[in-house]
């Protein structure tokens, strides 16, 4: 039988906010410290079913470039157009190269447009990043299971990890804690419009306060339940009257409610139905983004977000949080075949966006990261690899201190201090760190991020700089 809370959560969780509900209220214990000043968002591409990190950071020097392809020599043929030898691979002039030695790393040619905005300083690379409960030791990922990130190599999990810090099941992630932090005393357009999802619905933009609204890929809404009445009316030409009475129908505006769900419910629909009109209205009126976009998926919904971002002034937002994903990526066969596509669809999307940011005039104001499930493993199976842990990641804009590569970029070989087996990754920057940098970037507070991210206390280093603040 569902309760309230559950009717609350799951009508958030489908576009149906209402400023009044119990998230709302319940934030209302939380003392306000964010530094809401200006306008800041940030956008999460979720790479669904793992990204083979080493084969998106690749190694150059020739030394390591021959071990690395003595181990995956029965699978770099089946790339197209050699598309993994040496001489074709793009490489990174990252400014503090001299931390790696004589090491030197490059990128596929398939993300050619992502790469340029790494070396051109726009994109920074944070390598081996990973769920950590705290920092470990590959002996004590050995023998000390308590101190491992729950249900390790499982997909759904792992998702949830990235997203919630915990196993599936998570009720509230913290993009949603992120935006948590500036809707004290905001107004209801504020909470309408703070956590944006445009791919399916996650529980990183889920809050206490925070429920996701969705938009479509073609930046149209997903009315559904909360906007029937357009439904009904579509396609006829009814008298603006005749339109009102049905928006009441639909909301039970104007009907007394006794039932605590009934009230909720009411209040959730006309919540729901006016900040569709807000939206639409904004959208409509609207210069269009002059940006060209990739025709892919990954493109139509950061295109989506870019418009969007384009009419936060008419929605009367200062912090948004959205979340995009693609899929795919779980390669454990066909890697050659399945993976450039996939990188190249990455690559263009994620360039295109930053340009749309400069076009509207936002660049150092959003910020765009990636986030997967895992890495995956070095070594292969046949045709392609397995799951993994720790994995390398891309931040992108205008206040990225880019050029450059942050974190650990483990040997591309086997048997060092950082495999797990088979070339898996222990992470040696947590999930939380990470999100640590970018929630004080957008004016979270030491005690809110504490609060957002449990396990931080855990790490020395807060903060791994990748961010102007």
């Amino acid at each position: 039988m569902i309760n309230r809370r559950q009717l609350l959560s799951n009508a958030g969780a489908a576009g149906l906010f209402s400023a009044s509900g119990l998230g709302a209220m319940l934030g209302g214990f939380n003392a306000r410290a964010a530094d809401s000043s200006g306008y800041k968002a940030l956008v999460c591409v979720f790479l669904n079913g793992g990204l083979d990190s080493h084969d998106t950071i690749l190694p150059y020097d020739a030394a390591s470039y021959n071990a690395f392809a003595a181990i995956r020599d029965t699978i770099f043929p089946s790339y197209d157009n050699d598309s993994r030898d040496r001489a074709n691979l793009l490489p990174l002039t990252p400014s503090n190269a001299a931390d790696y030695g004589s090491r030197q790393f490059a990128m596929p040619p398939e993300m050619s447009a992502l790469r340029d905005l790494v070396n051109g300083g726009q994109a920074a690379v944070v390598g081996n990043v990973g769920p950590l409960l705290e920092p470990i030791t590959l002996n004590e990922y050995r023998s000390r299971g308590e101190l491992l990130p729950a249900r390790l190599f499982s997909h759904n999990d792992q998702q949830s990890t990235w997203m919630a810090l915990s196993p599936e099941g998570a009720q509230y992630g913290w993009g949603g804690a992120f935006a948590d932090a500036h809707l004290l005393g905001a107004s209801s357009t504020e909470r309408t419009f703070s956590a944006i999802g445009v791919s399916n619905n996650s529980v990183f933009l889920s809050g206490e306060q925070a429920r996701p609204y969705k938009v479509t890929p073609d930046g149209d809404l997903d009315f559904r339940i909360a906007d029937a009445s357009r439904a009904v009316r579509s396609g006829l030409n009814l008298p603006p009257d005749v339109v009102s009475r049905l928006d009441d129908h639909f909301t039970g505006r104007g009907a007394a409610a006794s039932n605590l769900f009934l009230r909720d419910v009411k209040a959730i629909h006309e919540s729901a139905i006016d900040a569709n009109a807000l939206f639409s209205s904004a959208m409509a009126s609207a210069s269009s983004v002059p940006t060209v976009f990739p025709s892919s998926y990954l493109g139509a919904q950061l295109r989506s977000v870019a418009e969007t971002i384009g009419i936060r002034n008419q929605l009367g937002v200062r912090r948004q949080v959205f979340f995009v994903s693609l899929g795919g990526f779980d390669t454990h066969a066909s890697q050659g075949f399945l993976l450039p596509d996939l990188q190249r669809q990455v690559a263009e999307a994620i360039a295109a966006f930053y340009q749309s940011t400069v076009d509207l005039g936002v660049a150092s104001e959003v910020t765009l990261f990636t986030a997967s499930d895992f890495g995956r493993t070095l070594t292969i199976n046949g045709s392609g690899t397995d799951h993994g842990w720790g994995g390398h990641h891309f931040v992108v804009g205008g206040a990225v201190q880019g050029g450059r590569i942050y974190g650990d970029i483990p040997p591309h070989d086997v048997d060092h201090d950082l495999d797990v087996g088979r070339g898996r990754l222990l992470p040696t920057a947590s999930v939380e760190q990470y999100a640590a940098t970018l929630g004080k970037w957008f004016g979270l507070s030491g005690g809110e991020l504490r609060a957002a991210l449990p396990n931080l206390a855990n790490f020395s280093t807060t903060d791994l700089g990748f961010m102007t603040v």
